[in-house]
């Protein structure tokens, strides 16, 4: 782990902390390292790990789940996977909780799995997974100060008599043993939420003799809170905050910060305590388009042993006081120059819903390029030969340089914008009937696809293709070139917030850039990319 400290410390952190879909973030400090990690669904490896040394400035250092026999997703569908996973460490060890979400859409039922994975390093390597239950989603490990583990998870209710009502029926208890490796004893439900309703994402803590539960409730959009409650005893009864909910969005409509909920508890060596939590920053008061992100918001411990936020109000700030013993911190990843000329992909990159194999990806086979060989079409929820990265600022760029010659129309290659199957563009090179190579936009808007231009644009033979994708807030551009300084705009400028959790339907992850190729006859057609360049433009919405 690569980091540079000194003792000066941070005077502001600046929201969100964590840019670009990283939602329901589990903080943890281990000495003077903090961690946070967060939800990555379908993509894979799962599970996005940051580190820092002051709260303000991160890195991220890794991906646990990086196996399929700690993640099988095949056929999960579009913001399925990784739900809300809980980080902790106790006797040296490194506890990650996760959900594998395989169905969630519509009722009555969701069908999870949820795991835990240890390690004795943050960096890894991470262990086989140990199976927990199947009762509910965003399940949590407390570890008592007698050295018993607890597993909190929300309880989902898929019977006919919940149908008129809140299916999220509250927060169970029960113990787990490392011994046996799985839960033991009976289940327990020691809250049922609040008003509020929607009641998941449960962290427990131990302070001043009380039990503190931490919730989020209120469904994970605009009206999204962080409620708190408290017992003397592990199993209850839990008392509600009498300002609650501790943290929300909701009435600010003016608020930099939206969604506010989901949060996690962390203090600081000095005694300082800090909220981390997920926001979303609409673009035009509605669309998200970089998802859910990660706050801080700094917190205080009042005479009546409660916590409260430290800005006097249930709302989040745009900016919050650092640490005082906090290290100034230079947490910033090595800038990777978006060049191929690598044997490791660049850690920013994903794939959905399985593992980088040699079998369709390769940084070898041709030196200085990125090789795929196509698979399924961009609206498969399977096998799909793409590699993305999290689009990070409102306005942003991609470039890169595709060298690639089809031979019929079942293979195509290029740039792709992506949020998941139902919605996507994508500038694809592809071969007509005359066996000429052409350009054109695949457009995937709230389900539906097909090709964007009235007429493709035709291509050269033998020779590589510059392509672009450029950002702008809620528009989005594609241009081509043939030799990397004129450019020529494919297509219209388009709606970038198809983008977003709020377009057509409800989702939880976030815009992506990436390279992608298809071969519907599995020829084994390459399809080689030079570079790959990702950079963030002058960004209108930041404060």
């Amino acid at each position: 782990m690569k980091t540079e400290t000194t003792t000066e410390s941070v005077r502001v952190i600046r929201n969100p902390v964590l840019k670009g879909f990283n939602p329901d973030p589990s903080i943890l400090r281990v000495e003077k390292d903090y961690y946070i990690a967060t939800s990555t669904f379908e993509w894979f490896p799962g599970v996005q790990i940051h580190h820092s040394r002051d709260l303000a400035n991160w890195r991220l250092v890794g991906r646990p789940l990086d196996r399929r026999s700690q993640l099988d997703m095949l056929g999960n569908p579009d913001s399925g996977g990784v739900w809300a996973p809980c980080l902790s460490h106790c006797d040296g060890v490194f506890h990650l909780i996760y959900s594998n979400v395989r169905q969630w859409k519509g009722d009555p039922y969701k069908i999870v799995d949820n795991y835990l994975v240890t390690a004795e390093s943050i960096e890894g390597p991470w262990s086989e997974p140990v199976y927990l239950n199947s009762s509910g989603f965003d399940p949590s490990l407390f570890h008592d100060e007698d050295g018993r583990k607890w597993l909190v998870s929300m309880e989902w209710d898929h019977r006919n008599t919940a149908r008129d009502r809140d299916r999220f029926t509250g927060i169970l208890l029960q113990e787990y043993s490392p011994g046996k490796k799985m839960l033991v004893g009976s289940s327990r439900k020691i809250f049922e939420g609040t008003e509020i309703g929607l009641v998941e994402g449960p962290h427990l803590y131990r302070k001043n003799g009380y039990y503190y539960l931490l919730t989020a409730e209120g469904g994970t959009e605009y009206a999204h809170a962080v409620t708190i409650a408290r017992s003397r005893s592990l199993k209850g009864p839990y008392e509600v905050h009498p300002g609650n909910p501790l943290l929300t969005s909701k009435g600010g409509e003016g608020l930099y910060l939206q969604k506010a909920g989901h949060g996690s508890l962390v203090e600081t060596p000095g005694g300082e305590w800090y909220l981390a939590h997920l926001c979303g920053r609409p673009v035009d008061g509605k669309h998200c388009i970089l998802g859910r992100e990660t706050a801080l918001q700094k917190c205080l411990w009042k005479d009546d042993d409660w916590i409260y936020l430290a800005n006097g109000t249930n709302h989040p700030e745009a900016e919050v006081a650092g640490p005082m013993d906090g290290e100034s911190f230079t947490g910033a990843e090595e800038h990777w120059n978006g060049e191929f000329d690598t044997e490791l992909l660049d850690l920013h990159f994903q794939s959905l819903r399985q593992p980088v194999t040699e079998e369709w990806l390769s940084l070898t086979e041709r030196p200085g390029w990125l090789r795929l060989r196509g698979f399924e079409p961009t609206v498969s929820l399977f096998r799909q030969s793409l590699i993305a990265r999290r689009v990070q600022g409102f306005s942003s760029e991609v470039t890169t340089l595709l060298d690639f010659n089809p031979a019929s129309f079942h293979q195509m290659a290029g740039l792709i914008a992506y949020y998941d199957t139902e919605n996507h563009y994508y500038l694809r090179v592809s071969c007509g009937n005359n066996s000429c190579r052409n350009l054109d936009i695949i457009s995937t808007v709230a389900g539906p696809s097909g090709e964007l231009l009235k007429d493709s644009i035709l291509l050269p033979k033998d020779m590589p293709v510059h392509l672009r994708a450029r950002m702008c807030v809620a528009s989005l551009q594609f241009a081509y070139s043939l030799n990397g300084e004129d450019w020529e705009d494919v297509g219209p400028e388009l709606d970038s917030t198809i983008l977003s959790d709020d377009f057509n339907h409800l989702g939880f992850t976030g815009a992506f850039f990436g390279i992608c190729a298809q071969d519907m006859v599995r020829s084994g057609m390459p399809a080689d990319f030079k570079f790959f360049k990702y950079r963030e433009l002058s960004d209108p919405n930041s404060k």
